[in-house]
Parts: structure tokens; sequence; C-alpha cells
């Protein structure tokens, strides 16, 4: 035990000896300006907001971190920005001297390509400025304004309707933030009516934020794969046909598909979902997005993945759907549209 503290205090007495012996070096001058310097950080310290609350704001899968300051601002952290656009953070100090400026503001790196420079408004540049606050546990942090984003998810649609945006890296970013807006906006307008009815007390307390994951989990649907790889995989093996990551499915693969997943699910599921899909005249909507969020979805998931399996242990198509027909028996006649699902 002894060593240990000898050990320690050898370590301090030699940074101590170390700062001693480097402002022996120092000018009288110096000595007073570096004095000076430790006394400014530390009053800037002091004047920094500290947090009132904190949280963090579950959106899609991710979590981000926010709170609400003492000044009133409503923060999130500047890594969490970069989470919510699906970026990757260049946090290192030389990127941040090396950032674009605007009107003498550091730009954000997932924002500072230049083609989306012009897109930068008046508004967003009122919250491009980090902002720097204490924690309850007195930790300095950075983030940014929790409004920087709505307004940075509109920067990247504005951009994208000019047909700005042209690499898959912005285009995916582009694709988040139109479902962040969207989710942010449809949970804006739930808490605005709450506030003006009273009805802000009586809800739970995180219930906005279970909204925002709803909305957040149904807005991205369209963009997750339903049918996972392997399904085509298998299903390429058992037909004969050459599998590619990138394949086009063939044409004929629209009826198979019917047959092994809708026509056994539910008596007439098939037609109901193409009717809903005629009403809906969206260019390129698939069948299964047309499913109710829970029972339906969710039981086409778990059959994928038990026909799936069924896939792997067939040496034949037709000894496949002999496989099928017993755990699966049809609900619906056989489909003679060969059109893809």
């Amino acid at each position: 035990m002894n060593d240990v503290i000898d050990h320690d205090e050898d370590e301090f007495s030699g940074k101590s000896k170390g700062g001693k012996a480097r402002a022996a070096r120092m000018s009288a001058e110096e000595r007073k300006a570096s004095a000076l310097k430790a006394v400014e950080a530390k009053k800037a310290k002091a004047l920094l907001p500290t947090v009132v609350n904190e949280g963090y704001l579950r959106v899609g899968d991710a979590e981000l971190e926010v709170a609400v300051l003492d000044n009133g601002d409503r923060v999130v952290s500047a890594a969490s920005v970069f989470t919510a656009l699906g970026r990757t953070r260049r946090g290192n100090k030389k990127h941040l001297e090396e950032q674009r400026l605007i009107d003498g503001i550091q730009t954000p790196a997932f924002m500072d390509a230049i083609n989306l420079l012009p897109y930068i408004n008046q508004e967003l540049k009122g919250v491009i400025p980090r902002v720097e606050f204490k924690t309850k546990s007195g930790v300095i942090k950075d983030g940014y304004k929790a409004v920087i984003l709505p307004l940075v998810g509109d920067l990247y649609l504005r951009a994208r309707e000019d047909g700005a945006i042209k690499s898959k890296e912005q285009q995916a970013v582009a694709q988040k933030a139109e479902i962040l807006v969207r989710s942010l906006a449809k949970v804006g307008v739930i808490a605005l009516v709450d506030e003006a009815t009273g009805y802000q007390k009586e809800r739970e307390r995180d219930a906005l934020a279970k909204l925002l994951e709803e909305f957040i989990a149904k807005e991205m649907r369209p963009w997750v794969s339903t049918y996972p790889p392997e399904f085509f995989e298998q299903l390429c093996r058992l037909r004969g046909v050459p599998f590619k990551a990138n394949m086009r499915r063939p044409q004929y693969f629209g009826h198979l598909v019917n047959n092994i997943t809708y026509d056994r699910m539910a008596p007439e599921l098939r037609n109901a979902l193409k009717e809903e899909k005629a009403k809906a005249k969206k260019t390129g909507a698939k069948m299964h997005q047309f499913l109710s969020e829970g029972t339906g979805y969710s039981l086409l998931q778990k059959r994928l993945t038990g026909i799936t399996t069924l896939m792997q242990a067939s040496d034949s198509y037709d000894g496949f759907i002999e496989l099928l027909d017993k755990v699966h028996p049809l609900l619906s006649l056989p489909d003679p549209d060969t059109t893809s699902e």
C-alpha cells in the first residue's frame, strides 16, 4: 500500500516540479499572462449555462442526447445531430479549424459541403454556432440548439428538390432528413394541441417521445427491405436462376411471392392489398406497405423467416412447395397475375 502511495506522491511531485520548472523559465510578463488566462477560463466556465433537465430522445433506432439549460435553451448534443442524420462526426480539433466560415461562423461538418452552402438561410445561420454548456456534474459539453434538427433537415430537402444532391451519401442523409422533418412536424402539432387544451399535464411524461418513435418507424417502412436477401437467394437456387445481390427480380417472381406469402396468410388478403395499392396511386409502392402496422406486418416477417428455412431444407422447388403446403396451406386461389408484388 505504501508503495502505491509513494508512487502517486512521486508522480504528483514530478508534475508539480515540471510546472514549477516551466514557470521558472517564463518571464514575469509571461507568468502574468498565464495567470490571467487561467482566471479568464475559470470565469468563462462559471458563466456557461447549466443543464436543468436532461434525457434521451429516441428517433428510430437512435437515441439523441438532449437537455434544457438554465437560460431556457433546448439543446441537442453535437454528436447526436450527426447520429440523427446518419453521419459520422469528424470532431477532431484540426477539422474544426478547417471548417468553412459563413459570416465568420464555422459551418458544422454535416452541412459544409459546397453544394449545400447556397441552401443555408438566415434562420439556419442563427443556430449554426455551437453551444457550450455544463452538465449537472460540471462536465463541459458542446451541442446545438435543438431547432437545428428540422432546419438542417429542410436544407437537405430543398437541395434535393433542386437536384443539387448527387452523391449516394447525401441522398441517404436526405432520406433521413425527410423522415425526421415529417415526424417532428406531427409531434409538434400534437404538442401544441395538448398545450392549448391543458392536456400536457395529464399525458405520460414520455408520451410525445413514444409518438415520435412510432412516426419515425412508420415513415421508415418504405425504405426498409421487407424481404431478406436470403429469401430471394434461396428462391433463385430452387428455380435455377443465377442470384445477384443487385439483381432485378424476374417477372414471374411476383406470382411466386404471392403464392408463397399472401395467399397463405389470410383469405383474399392479396386482393385486398392490391385494392389498397390501387387506391393509393403511389408509384413504386409495394403491397406489404399496406399491411397493418402490428398484426399484418409482424406476421409477414415471421412467415418469411420460417419460409426461408423451409427453402434451405429443400432440394427442389416442388419439394419446397410440398413442405409449404403442409405447414402453411393455401387460403386463397393461386394468383394468375404474374406482375411483381
